[in-house]
C-alpha cells in the first residue's frame, strides 16, 4: 500500500512539531511557557496516534494527559508562583 504524498508531509509536520515543542518544554526557562509547550507536545502525539488510525488511544492521551495531568501542572504553577509586588512590598 502506497503512502500519499500529503500523509507524509503532515506526519513530518507533526514530527517537528513534536520535537520541537519537546526541546522547548526542557529549554525554556519559564516555567508557564514550559507547562504550555508540554500541552502542545502531548497535542501532538495525540495527532500521530489518529495518523495510525489509534482513536481510542488518541482519545485517552487527550482526555488523560491533557486533560488531567496538564490542567494539574497548570494550577501548580499558578498556586506556587512568586508574586514580584509582593517581594517588593515586604
Amino acid at each position: 500500500m502506497a503512502v500519499a504524498p500529503y500523509e507524509t508531509l503532515a506526519f513530518a509536520l507533526f514530527a517537528v512539531i513534536t520535537v520541537g515543542s519537546s526541546l522547548g518544554v526542557v529549554l525554556v526557562r519559564d516555567v508557564w511557557h514550559s507547562a504550555l509547550l508540554l500541552g502542545i507536545a502531548l497535542l501532538s502525539v495525540a495527532v500521530h496516534y489518529v495518523m495510525r488510525q489509534a482513536a481510542f488511544v488518541a482519545t485517552m492521551q487527550i482526555l488523560v494527559y491533557i486533560g488531567g495531568v496538564l490542567i494539574l501542572i497548570t494550577f501548580a504553577v499558578m498556586l506556587t508562583r512568586d508574586d514580584p509586588i509582593e517581594e517588593a512590598v515586604t
